[in-house]
């Protein structure tokens, strides 16, 4: 599929926005909806973010778990080269 690329003139434009600005029309949610998302959506207080990251044992286990992933990637992909580049 070749998309053509069409430049709109300013009016154009502006012609545009104006028909969805008046087609549009901002809707309002149901109060319950906005108060479950509120107590789904909580941001962590500071002192919870810096107790997570002294926790220098899950730090290392994650470290460790990425970098053995890193590790098998990598020697499938070149045991994968060897045996597909040699003919």
């Amino acid at each position: 599929m070749i998309r053509s690329r069409t430049t709109l003139s300013e009016a154009q434009v502006q012609a545009l926005e104006a028909h969805l600005a008046g087609t549009l029309k901002p809707v309002t949610p149901p109060i319950d909806v906005v108060q479950r998302l509120r107590e789904r959506i909580h941001f962590l207080q500071p002192e919870e973010i810096v107790s997570r990251l002294r926790d220098w044992q899950r730090m290392f286990v994650v470290l460790g778990g990425v970098m053995s992933g890193m590790l098998i990637l990598i020697t499938v992909g070149r045991a994968l080269y060897f045996l597909v580049g040699r003919k």
